[in-house]
């Protein structure tokens, strides 16, 4: 029998084709796997969809940031053709959101400003529609005028300075909200290169980054007495300086450490992808390895059920934003993060579509909207970086 080829083996063949058998079965089970992603995502919108209130809002109307939520997942929805107008209902969305701007430019009701107003402003650049432009800057503006600079002005001599708190207390500085605050001002100059006169005005970065630092277990570079450097915490985030949600850890020497825990980890993570913090700076390896040794799609780190779909959403934006495909375990494993948490978030999913937190009600994760929306958003943000 003459041979197949002259230059290739029959045993080099054989590999070839069963690689190339090998390709075409990953292949496949890629298209199913975002197939069902799809289709979760268009089950939850559809729920979500039918509970939106008249005037355009999703939820509590007090709290803008619950409809910025739900436009946004709208908006990357991967089964929306890219060029299409915007969908009705995040039209309506949108209407709501721009009756609640402020003179100053945010955008709130009753309180809250920062975390409205930062979720507000993602919302907006998610149309990618100059007609917002006006609205997006103006909440520029008031993001960077509510980063914290106490005591002696220019000076990084109170804890607070550098971050940003809920716009209430500006004593209370917190990582929850100066990361939402950071991620509307880094997408905002990404936008909008040419900010033309909002050019001159920009956040104090260094600050901000010193404030993160400040909010993470890592005594090399946090100057704060409570950083640990025990091997449950080290590299870690917390709250805020010297407050972590998790409480406190008495160490086997007697020490009492602050926990970090998981979805302040994330936030940490993607606050210094924001703050354009080199990848191999060791804040951002010190928080990595954290992650890695932390690593699972069961609970929040540290937190159990509290915040858990928040900590989906920081997870998946997280590790998509910082490009990690695999994750590497102390133990060496290496496991598909993507997919661990794509199934795990439609294992949770409703017949009717709908999540829900029924574990935890702190941070308003029993809200059928906010659950959904997160979950949303936590498919997509997996989807789109398959």
């Amino acid at each position: 029998m003459k041979p197949l080829t002259s230059n290739i083996s029959t045993v080099a063949l054989a590999l070839a084709i069963c690689s190339s058998s090998a390709l075409a079965q990953d292949s496949a089970r890629d298209v199913s796997f975002k197939l069902e992603i799809e289709r979760s995502i268009a089950q939850g919108t559809k729920f979500r969809e039918s509970k939106q209130a008249e005037n355009g809002s999703w939820s509590n109307e007090k709290y803008p940031a619950l409809t910025a939520l739900a436009i946004t997942s709208i908006m990357g929805d991967p089964n929306r053709k890219e060029g299409a107008e915007i969908p009705a209902p995040a039209s309506k969305g949108y209407d709501f959101l721009l009756s609640h701007r402020k003179p100053n430019g945010g955008i709130f009701n009753e309180g809250l400003g920062v975390y409205n107003t930062a979720l507000s402003s993602v919302a907006l650049l998610a149309a990618n529609d100059d007609k917002f432009r006006d609205a997006i800057l103006g909440a520029r503006r008031y993001l960077i005028a509510q980063q914290a600079d106490y005591d002696v002005q220019g000076v990084l001599d109170n804890e607070t300075d550098g971050g940003i708190g809920y716009g209430s207390d500006p004593t209370r500085a917190d990582l929850s909200n100066t990361h939402f605050a950071l991620e509307a001002l880094y997408l905002t100059k990404q936008r909008y290169a040419d900010l033309g006169d909002d050019a001159a005005q920009d956040l104090n970065w260094d600050a901000a980054i010193t404030f993160l630092s400040r909010t993470q277990n890592l005594p090399e570079t946090n100057d704060l007495d409570y950083a640990s450097d025990d091997p449950d915490n080290v590299g870690g985030f917390v709250y805020s300086p010297g407050d972590s949600k998790a409480g406190e850890q008495q160490l086997p020497d007697g020490r009492i450490a602050l926990r970090s825990y998981g979805s302040m980890s994330y936030a940490g993570l993607l606050s210094f992808i924001y703050a354009d913090v080199d990848k191999d700076d060791p804040r951002v390896a010190a928080v990595k390895d954290w992650i890695s040794r932390h690593y699972t799609v069961e609970e929040n780190p540290n937190m159990g059920a509290q915040g858990l779909y928040y900590y989906y959403h920081t997870m998946a934006k997280g590790l998509a934003r910082a490009e990690i495909k695999e994750l590497t375990l102390p133990d060496g494993k290496k496991v598909d993060w993507r997919k661990d948490l794509a199934l795990k978030v439609m294992s949770l999913q409703n017949p009717d579509g709908s999540w829900d937190n029924d574990e935890s009600n702190r941070w308003m994760e029993d809200d059928l909207t906010l659950a959904t929306s997160y979950m949303i958003l936590t498919l997509e943000h997996i989807y789109h970086s398959l």
